[in-house]
C-alpha cells in the first residue's frame, strides 16, 4: 500500500529562497505546512568536484496526490540547475493532524 501522505525536502543556498519556496508551496495549497531547518552543511559532487557547502533545507508536508504538481513548482521557483526535490512517505502519525494535512491540500 503506498502512502497517502509525505515530505518532500528541497535545499537551496539561502534562508530567504527557502522561505519563499516554502510560503509559495502553502499559499498554492501543494503543501500544508513547511518548515525551514539550517543552516546545514551539505557535501556533495557536482561537476565532477567534491564541494561543501552552506544550505537551508525545507521541508514540506503533503499528500502524495500533490507531489507532482508541487515537484514542477519547486523546480520552477528553485535557484538550483538540478536542485534535490524528495518525496519521503510518512508511514503513520496523528490521524487529526493527517486529516488537517489532507483537507489543506484540497486543490
Amino acid at each position: 500500500m503506498a502512502a497517502e501522505h509525505v515530505i518532500v525536502t528541497s535545499t537551496t543556498d539561502s534562508e530567504a529562497a527557502a522561505r519563499e519556496l516554502a510560503a509559495a508551496a502553502v499559499e498554492a495549497r501543494l503543501g500544508a505546512c513547511a518548515q525551514v531547518v539550517g543552516p546545514v552543511t551539505s557535501v556533495y559532487r557536482w561537476e565532477g568536484e567534491v564541494r561543501t557547502d552552506q544550505e537551508w533545507r525545507v521541508e514540506i508536508k503533503t499528500t502524495a496526490a500533490r507531489v507532482p504538481e508541487l515537484t514542477e513548482r519547486l523546480g520552477q521557483l528553485h535557484t538550483y540547475d538540478l536542485p534535490e526535490i524528495i518525496a519521503t512517505p510518512v508511514e503513520g502519525g496523528s490521524a487529526g493532524y493527517l486529516a488537517w494535512l489532507t483537507a489543506e491540500t484540497r486543490g
